[in-house]
């Protein structure tokens, strides 16, 4: 049976959920709570001496880091297959992960955190800034999605690392410009699709 210890509003816990989704897998969860600092008990250090949830064990194998647990799962499960079978095509989708997770996710985080401050505690400027920062990265993701239904081609682990965010836009307040008419459509694609549309509840 596969355990994944998990926190159900981490963004990167939740991109592992979307890939078991995608997979049929069955699973067990094992609520580590963040806000109780449960990561950092010294058993759950053992699975992980970085802290940090994700982590998915699987009989003998336990592996942490989201991306590398989804490329686990993506190898030992591989129906249906995640990543391309050409080298060049596998390497897109692990640069639209990383663009994901290095520069889509953290915004999408400091901007969730900004706005949960008392009104009068906001930094207006910072808020305005994220949002920006974030429409341009979708701005980045127009062309490629011009010949693509998604980021990289078919739905694979780049799109399954956007989509936590994805679902939180509306309540950051950031609104698509109209005229990215192919970026409109991925992000309808990904409300409408059964695994992502899993993780919100």
């Amino acid at each position: 049976m596969i355990v994944l210890y998990d926190f159900p509003e981490c963004p990167y816990a939740q991109k592992v959920r979307i890939v078991l989704a995608e997979k049929e897998l069955e699973f067990e969860t094992r609520l580590v709570d963040l806000r109780k600092n449960e990561q950092r008990s010294a058993e759950f250090l053992k699975l992980n001496p970085l802290g940090k949830v994700p982590v998915l064990v699987d009989e003998d194998a336990v592996i942490y880091d989201s991306t590398i647990i989804n490329e686990y799962l993506n190898e030992e499960y591989p129906n249906p297959p995640l990543m391309p079978e050409d080298s060049y095509g596998r390497a897109k989708v692990r640069m639209n992960e990383d663009l994901a997770d290095m520069l889509f996710t953290p915004r999408v985080e400091l901007l969730q955190a900004e706005l949960r401050r008392g009104e009068a505690e906001r930094d207006g400027e910072k808020i305005r800034r994220l949002q920006n920062e974030i429409l341009q990265l979708f701005r980045r993701l127009e062309h490629p999605l011009q010949s693509h239904r998604f980021v990289a081609g078919e739905f694979s682990l780049a799109d399954a690392a956007f989509a936590p965010g994805i679902l939180l836009l509306p309540k950051l307040g950031v609104e698509v410009d109209p005229s990215l008419v192919n970026v409109q459509r991925w992000i309808k694609e990904l409300h409408e699709r059964a695994s992502v549309q899993a993780v919100q509840h």
